[in-house]
Order: structure tokens, then C-alpha cells, then sequence
């Protein structure tokens, strides 16, 4: 863990025991990257509620506390383009568009382990191969994290938007 990806205030999953958490970690309460786990809870519940230019704000600016070629970096961008290629659909009609981004987000999230900081990457990578089928498929479809769909608080907004114009 480095320090600039520590944050204590990030709690325990609520379910399971995904990729990325330890119980015996005392730094991040568990956590392997702590702010990685803090964006992705913002980022899914956003995801949840249509939020999704939110969402991938969220993952974005994670994003860029890491590299490239790791496991965090790649989970990240797939997500930054999951969150623009259901943006694309649903806010724009543009399927080509969705296509290309769920494309790009299918080869980013292979080999991301099934259960990443508490996200159901399976079923991502499901939903993203069936919309290129029928792009339809997406509408209405949520992240499952920590084996619930959870929705969007205030919490999430406040976050999202400290991204784009600062706390």
C-alpha cells in the first residue's frame, strides 16, 4: 500500500471477503488501497441511480493514482469505460459508441479478479458482452457490489461533485 492510497475512514465489506481487503490489515481498515475501495463505492452507487457521467468521474479520478499495467489501473479504466458506454447509450442513443467503449472495458477487465474491492466483475463483464448483442441489455442493469445494488446518497453526490469543482 502506499500512502497516498491509505484512507482509514473506508469501512469493512459488508459481505464476503473480495480481492483487495484483509481483516488483519490494520492500515486502510483492511484495505490494500483505501481510496481504490472509497472511489469504487462512490462510483457504484452513482452507476446505480444513472448517475453514470458521475460514476465515472469517481473511477476516473482514481484512476489516476496508479500506473499503468497493474490490476488496480486496469479495473479502473474498464470501469471509467463502463460508465461512458452506458452514458453513451442511454444519454445519447449512440450503441456504436457503447460498443466501442464496452469493447475496450471487456479487454481492460480481463484477468481482473471476480470480486474486485467488493465489485461483481463477472457479472460486469456479462452485462457488457450481451449489450454488444443487444445493446438494450444494459438499460436498467446495475453494479452489484458486495452482492447488493446499492443506490446513490447525498454522501455520493457531495463526493462526485468535490471531484470536478474542489471541496
Amino acid at each position: 500500500m502506499d500512502d497516498h492510497t491509505r484512507d482509514d475512514t473506508v469501512g469493512p465489506p459488508i459481505s464476503g471477503s473480495p480481492t483487495g481487503w484483509e481483516p488483519n490489515r490494520g492500515p486502510s481498515n483492511g484495505w490494500e488501497h483505501g481510496t481504490l475501495r472509497r472511489a469504487t463505492i462512490h462510483g457504484a452507487r452513482l452507476f446505480n441511480s444513472g448517475a453514470y457521467h458521475e460514476s465515472h468521474d469517481c473511477f476516473e479520478d482514481e484512476w489516476y493514482n496508479y500506473g499503468s499495467g497493474n490490476t488496480e489501473s486496469k479495473f479502473l479504466h474498464g470501469m471509467v469505460q463502463v460508465a461512458a458506454g452506458t452514458y453513451k447509450h442511454v444519454d445519447f442513443h449512440d450503441d456504436a459508441g457503447m460498443r466501442s467503449l464496452f469493447e475496450t472495458a471487456l479487454q481492460y477487465l480481463h484477468g481482473v479478479p471476480r470480486d474486485f474491492y467488493g465489485v461483481d466483475v463477472v457479472d460486469i463483464r456479462t452485462a457488457l458482452s450481451n449489450a454488444l448483442d443487444d445493446p438494450t441489455t444494459i438499460e436498467g442493469w446495475r453494479i452489484r457490489f458486495d452482492g447488493v445494488h446499492p443506490e446513490a446518497r447525498e454522501e455520493d453526490y457531495t463526493y462526485a461533485d468535490a471531484l470536478e469543482h474542489g471541496p
